[in-house]
């Protein structure tokens, strides 16, 4: 994949999904990587965040995972995974990830990464980073394919609506009540928790009614940090519990110190 956009690779993006491309860009430029070669490769994975433009809306790509599997089954996620030995870098794995769950063409000339988020800490205690990533031909969709029984679904969600909930009102969303949002609020939904593992610190989770599973925990997470950067905004809702460990930082500190 191409490590960068040039003016000739996104002259037919909007002029909006190129200021939020320049906006990422310009965070990762600021925000080196973090430095993870102090951990152990099986303790690392990565997820990947793909952006592209659709009827005038910035989209992410996401999957429902089936029910089947062990972990997060039937929950919503980005294509992504744990680091394989062959893997040279976490690009690499989400990349070798999304090609194996949705079928998208390795070395895909219509996709251009960004950059490496910050990266998360999975309830399993996997390290996730996120791999920022452009789509500029949308007929690449088209030819994905999810793999069975690993993938239940192949969809997609607005990345502002992550800000601001409401401007999913157009799409078209489950039903309220349903398996996949079985609460009353219209597009939003939150809560917030006491972590043990986390020195009994709180978190809260956001929850996204889509078209589809909802987007929620980690997920979520990752598409909030996201969406304020490439729009410059921050969400219409409270982002963080009272105390809520808000870096890596200092989630992997309070981590080390539980498990002495």
């Amino acid at each position: 994949m191409d490590s960068q956009l040039s003016s000739s690779s996104f002259h037919n993006l909007s002029d909006r999904f190129q200021h939020c491309i320049e906006n990422l860009t310009c965070y990762f430029q600021s925000h080196p990587p973090t430095d993870l070669s102090s951990y152990a490769r099986f303790k690392l994975a990565s997820v990947l965040v793909l952006l592209y433009e659709e009827s005038g809306i910035i989209r992410v790509l996401l999957t429902t995972r089936s029910k089947a599997l062990r972990t997060h089954a039937g929950q919503t996620a980005l294509p992504g995974g744990k680091v394989d030995d062959s893997d040279k870098d976490l690009f690499a794995t989400a990349f070798r990830e999304a090609h194996e769950e949705v079928g998208l063409p390795l070395d895909c000339p219509h996709v251009y990464t960004l950059g490496l988020l910050k990266p998360s800490i999975s309830i399993h205690k996997l390290i996730v980073t996120p791999v920022i990533a452009v789509l500029t031909r949308t007929e690449v969709l088209g030819r994905l394919k999810a793999a069975e029984g690993e993938v239940a679904r192949i969809f997609s969600h607005p990345l502002e609506a992550i800000l601001n909930p409401v401007q999913a009102a157009s799409e078209p969303l489950v039903s309220i009540g349903s398996e996949d949002w079985p609460y009353e609020t219209s597009y939003y939904n939150t809560s917030d928790s006491v972590v043990p593992m986390l020195s009994n610190t709180s978190y809260r989770m956001h929850r996204f009614r889509t078209m589809a599973s909802p987007i929620k925990g980690l997920t979520a997470d990752i598409l909030i940090k996201t969406a304020e950067i490439a729009f410059a905004k921050q969400t219409v809702y409270g982002r963080h519990a009272p105390g809520q460990l808000q870096g890596f930082e200092d989630v992997m500190r309070v981590l080390s110190i539980t498990q002495e």
